[in-house]
């Protein structure tokens, strides 16, 4: 009897895991990834890797082939090179963000130029990360995972953040949020320019000015309590250089 209870036991567990793998990869299978890069032996390596993690991946290799594409499959990530012929990466990602249809795509460059100049021209332009050259796998996988995890689902997509600066509040579809100050403060200014980043140096300039002395942790405290009020998917970390907010809200007058 005793064998028995261990054997059902087993039995239950092994299930619950095929259970939990089935539904992971049900989840990723229906994912979109558009690859724009001028590299064949880039997009050939990238696709063979995420098509086996059960992605359905496109691939465009240039910036005019890659907006057709992106405009006839509506991807949910675009992993998209800097620097390439015919329409570089910068105007490309300024193009997919003024088109009604892509202008909330998540959008990912992969270049071989790192400077922070170019990262934050990058962030400008309206991308969501960047990533480095050359490639690690592993590493695009994970980014790739945590990036798409950011995607709201359609109840969550629905609920639309307005700020009513007259009453000094925040509504969050039915709800009424009351928040201090500078999180207040904090969120109108992200709130003003959705999917742009603003840097520490900014924000601190802005929300705290340039006489007051705050610690380093000072800003993210701020952004962990609106995440809390608001929902993490509205405030958006780009790490080392500072934070944006998604787009898709209205602002209240």
């Amino acid at each position: 009897m005793c064998k028995y209870k261990k054997f059902i036991s087993s039995l239950s567990v092994f299930f619950a895991g095929i259970l939990y793998i089935c539904r992971k990869l049900t989840l990723i299978m229906g994912y979109r990834i558009l690859l724009i890069d001028d590299e064949d032996d880039i997009l050939e390596f990238v696709k063979y890797n995420l098509t086996r993690d059960g992605y359905e991946v496109f691939t465009a290799s240039n910036g005019a082939e890659g907006l057709q594409t992106a405009l006839k499959v509506k991807p949910h990530l675009i992993l998209l090179d800097m620097m390439m012929p015919v329409l570089d990466g910068i105007e490309t990602c300024k193009a997919l963000r003024s088109s009604p249809v892509l202008k909330n795509v998540m959008i990912v460059f992969l270049s071989a130029v790192g400077t922070e100049e170019t990262q934050l021209q990058g962030y400008n332009a309206g991308a969501d990360d960047y990533i480095n050259k050359p490639i690690k796998m592993n590493i695009l996988r994970s980014r790739v995972q945590a990036i798409l995890k950011r995607i709201p689902t359609i109840e969550e997509s629905d609920v639309k953040i307005k700020i009513d600066r007259e009453h000094y509040q925040v509504l969050k579809g039915d709800e009424t949020i009351i928040l201090p100050r500078k999180e207040f403060a904090l969120l109108e200014l992200l709130h003003s320019h959705p999917n742009k980043l603003f840097t520490r140096e900014e924000i601190y300039t802005s929300v705290w000015g340039n006489k007051v002395v705050v610690g380093d942790r000072t800003i993210d405290v701020h952004i962990r309590k609106l995440r809390q009020k608001i929902g993490e998917e509205h405030i958006i970390t780009v790490k080392g250089v500072g934070y944006k907010f998604t787009d898709g809200t209205e602002q209240q007058e």
